[in-house]
Parts: structure tokens; C-alpha cells; sequence
């Protein structure tokens, strides 16, 4: 795809003055879905299903099925609410929002209008610049959510220019809170942080709560990122638009940049922007148009005749909200306190978006220092170089097992690396993988005695400089001993033994 031109980032903020709108998605991972008996994809125990086999009539919007409202995604939506710093409406109603797409079935979304369940919330965001934002959220509300189109042929995976086109009902009506931000002010150059960091902080709340499973590479987490540039000293804001499905919190912080500097360039040359929507593209690092941005009165909402409102007690409410774990900001404080870490450190865990996962590691039974080590480093390296979040290679458990490996001695580090491939490949645990590879530490001192003795005998210009005192020299055998070992060895043992069997001959 052509770049479009770009102004360049700084230049843009110095004519402009960005502002930015989130939509995030969460997909709840109740057993059922939002409004029929059919299993939940977005629960991990049904999430490998066959196209089309998690539907029922409703799903399908066959004449005479009626929804029903999951108790569970209700109770899901108000702690969500609650957690966002949200009021809690006495009374919600449902909508239908009238479009005509394939992957609706009943060729309208049952949603939330303008009686959504929660509204009236904020976040506290701190970025890695030590900058404090709070994000004002307008409403959170309940929906459900479409099929899935798959487009085969042409060359983009859309569908221009595709042959055909397939549709799995599968995630039509998967239970969806909609968590709509206000318009947010004064970012300025921190505004593609500040998205990721808040879509960071979302996702934190969700998986505290238990109430999805959080997964942006499965569609769990979505996020729609709506960006506007107004010239400096205006009041009017600009046109926006609205790059939709962004799937990861590196792309986020790209996508908002692209537009910034893509929208900066157009209005620079006396051009307009087209409110629409945008398509994020990983492979290029560029936006393209979608379809014109419709409004609201466009989607002809009116309430859902088939369903009353949602009149939680109060008593629920405060049940609810007693039931609310730690606010992310306090609990990272916690966590910096209680893990000793520098705020170097800490702040290097939480930038990569991996606090989560480090988290649950050292619940797991790892370090922190150990669990910070492979989060942050190892698989935060390959996700880097294969452009997916991290937190998608390996799940907790498996790293704190990893790490236990190496604490124990079973595994060196070049070994743990090796097992930590076998498990983003798919290949089991890592004590599955050591045993199926034969990947342990060789503990045997004989084992090793025997290829020290042998690299001495082939090395006797070191031995004799180990003999003068020169117990640098000692390198050479232990790296001749860790490639006779094939790496199984630890490294600092061998070189007791390669000194020890030095002086004794």
C-alpha cells in the first residue's frame, strides 16, 4: 500500500493541536452468550470451535427467536463500570442499531443507546515521562457482537477485490462492553502513548476483574482509535477519524501517530479530512479509507422491543463494588514496593504492557526479578521481531515454570531459551519440552570431568599458563568443555572443576 504523505511528528504539533477518542471493546468470557444459550467463543473453553457450530436462532435471527439477557455479562458489565470510576444507571435499556451487514444476521446489533448501564467515569494513566492523565470516560455500555467475514482471493485480505467472501457466526452475540472516552485535551506529543498506556490500563482492569480474557490477538481487546487535529488557538474541533479493530498496543501508539501526521500534511496543503473510517495496516505502518463515518441518527437506533430494561438493586451495586479488587494505580505502587524494584526498573515493566503477565508470573511462583527478566527481555524480544504482543507466546504459568528450571539448575539460561522456542511453538510445558529434548544441565561431575581432561590434554600451553597462575586462561577450556556438552553444562561449575583439575595434574 502508498504511504500517504506525512508531516513530520513535531512540525504537526507545532501547527495543530491533536485530540483523541477511544472506543475500547471487551469481550466478556461468560459461558454463554449476550442474548442466547449458545457457547461463548470468548471463553477459552470454546474459543477453538468450528466455524458456525456455537449458534443457535438467535444468533442467526430466525423468525420467533427471542433474546435473553445473560444474568452473568449484566453482573460483568457493573463491576466493569464500577471500575472505571463509572455511576451506575437505576435503569438501562437496550436498542437496536439498524445496519445491513452479512455478519449480522438479524441486520441489526442489539446495543446500548442513550441509556447505557454505566457512565460518567475516568482513569488514571501515568505515562513512562511520568506524566499523570486523567482519561475521562463518557459511558460504557452493553452490546453483542458481530460474526466474522473472511474474504478469499485479491490481494489485501479485504473485501476489495476479493472472489468471495465466507461469514462464522461463531462471535455473533458474544457478550461486548463498549467503553466510550470524552473528547481528551492537552496530550500534545504524548497522545499515541497515551492511548496505548490507556488501552494498557483497560485491559488491566479487565483480567483483575476476571471478566475476559483480555486477548487483543484473539479480538478480546479491541480498540477504535478516533483522532482530530484542530489549528493552534482554535476552538472548534476538527474533523475526526476513526481507525478501527487496532489489535495491539504497539499498533495503537503507531496508528494515532500515522493519523496525526497523515491529518497534519492534508490540512498543511489546504485540504480537508473526510470523516470516516480507517483500516490499520501492521505490515506497512499506514491507515487507509474504510467508509464514510455514519452518525447516530444514520443507524435509526429505537428501543429493543424484546427486552425489558436493567434495574439493578442497589444492594447488588454495593455487593459488586465491595467485590472490586485494588485500582490499577495503587496496585502498581503496591507492586513496586513489595518487589524492590528501582523505578527504572518498575517503570520498564509497566511500558512494555506487561505488568499482567509478570504479575500472575510471580504468583506463579517465579521471582520478580526472574519474571521481569523473561517478560521483559526474552519474549519481549521475539514478540518485537514477529510484530505480536508478548503476552501472546507463553502464559504465565509456563514462565514461572521456565524460571524454576533455571533456579534449580536444571536449565542454563542459553537452555532456557531453547525451551522457551518449544513453548511458543506449541510444544508443551518446558519440563515436557527439557525431557522430550533431552535439554537438562548434564549434573554429572564425571560427565564433565572426563571433557575437561580431554580439552586439557589438547589444550597443555593453557594447562600450564592455569599452573602460572594465569586462571584467565581457563576460558578456553571451559568454552572447549561447553560445546563437547553441547551447551548442557553450567559454566561456572565447570570452570571449579577445569581449575581443581588443573592444579591436581
Amino acid at each position: 500500500m502508498a504511504r500517504a504523505a506525512l508531516m513530520d511528528f513535531d512540525k504537526a504539533l507545532e501547527l495543530f493541536e491533536p485530540v483523541i477518542g477511544l472506543e475500547v471493546h471487551v469481550e466478556l468470557n461468560t459461558t454463554t452468550k449476550m442474548f442466547s444459550s449458545a457457547p461463548n467463543p470468548a471463553n477459552s473453553a470454546f474459543h477453538d470451535a468450528a466455524p458456525n457450530t456455537l449458534i443457535t436462532p438467535v444468533c442467526l435471527g430466525l423468525p420467533g427467536s427471542l433474546p435473553v439477557v445473560n444474568e452473568q455479562a449484566i453482573r460483568s458489565s457493573i463491576s466493569l463500570g464500577l471500575a472505571l470510576g463509572c455511576s451506575i444507571a437505576e435503569s438501562s435499556r437496550f436498542a437496536r442499531k439498524n445496519y445491513f451487514y452479512p455478519d449480522l444476521a438479524k441486520n441489526y446489533q442489539i446495543s446500548q443507546y442513550d441509556e447505557p448501564i454505566a457512565f460518567d467515569g475516568e482513569v488514571e494513566v501515568e505515562l513512562e515521562n511520568g506524566r499523570i492523565f486523567q482519561v475521562p470516560i463518557e459511558r460504557a455500555h452493553m452490546e453483542e457482537d458481530a460474526g466474522k467475514l473472511t474474504h478469499i482471493g485479491g490481494a489485501t485480505g479485504r473485501i476489495q477485490g476479493a472472489e468471495y467472501s465466507l461469514v462464522d457466526y461463531n462471535r455473533a452475540g458474544v457478550p461486548l462492553v463498549e467503553i466510550v472516552t470524552r473528547p481528551i485535551f492537552g496530550a500534545e506529543a504524548d497522545a499515541p502513548a497515551l492511548a496505548s498506556a490507556y488501552v494498557s490500563i483497560i485491559r488491566d482492569i479487565a483480567l483483575s476483574l476476571g471478566i475476559s480474557e483480555a486477548r487483543m490477538e484473539r479480538g478480546n481487546l479491541r480498540c477504535d482509535a478516533n483522532v482530530s487535529l484542530r489549528p493552534r488557538g482554535a476552538e472548534k474541533l476538527g474533523t475526526r477519524t476513526e481507525t478501527k479493530n487496532v489489535n495491539s498496543f504497539r499498533s495503537i501508539e503507531r496508528a494515532v501517530r500515522y493519523e496525526i501526521q497523515r491529518q497534519a500534511a492534508i490540512l498543511a496543503d489546504g485540504g480537508s479530512i473526510t470523516q470516516e473510517t480507517r483500516h490499520w495496516h501492521e505490515d506497512t505502518g499506514t491507515t487507509s479509507a474504510g467508509r464514510p463515518k455514519s452518525d447516530a441518527d444514520d443507524y435509526r437506533y429505537f428501543p429493543e422491543p424484546d427486552l425489558l430494561p436493567v434495574v439493578p438493586s442497589p444492594e447488588l451495586i454495593e455487593q459488586l463494588r465491595a467485590e472490586l479488587p485494588e485500582p490499577p494505580a495503587a496496585r502498581r505502587r503496591r507492586l513496586k514496593a513489595e518487589w524492590g524494584f528501582t523505578d527504572i526498573d518498575f517503570q520498564g515493566v509497566v511500558n512494555s504492557n506487561l505488568l499482567v503477565e509478570v504479575t500472575e508470573t510471580v504468583a506463579a511462583g517465579a521471582t520478580p526479578a526472574a519474571a521481569r527478566k523473561w517478560w521483559t527481555g526474552e519474549l519481549a524480544r521475539i514478540a518485537n521481531a514477529q510484530n505480536v504482543d508478548a503476552a501472546s507466546l507463553a502464559s504465565p504459568a509456563h514462565v514461572a515454570e521456565l524460571a524454576g528450571l533455571v533456579e534449580a539448575g536444571t536449565l542454563t539460561d542459553r537452555l532456557a531459551r531453547q525451551v522457551l522456542e518449544g513453548v511458543i511453538a506449541g510444544e508443551g510445558s518446558p519440563q515436557q519440552i527439557v525431557d522430550a529434548r533431552g535439554l537438562a544441565v548434564v549434573s554429572d561431575d564425571s560427565a564433565l570431568i572426563a571433557a575437561i581432561d580431554q580439552a586439557l590434554a589438547s589444550q597443555p600451553d593453557v594447562l600450564e599458563k592455569i599452573r602460572d597462575g594465569k586462571v584467565q586462561a581457563a576460558g578456553a577450556v571451559i568454552g572447549a568443555v561447553m560445546k563437547a556438552m553441547q551447551g548442557k553444562a553450567d559454566a561456572a561449575r565447570v570452570r571449579e572443576l577445569v581449575l581443581e583439575r588443573a592444579t591436581a595434574q
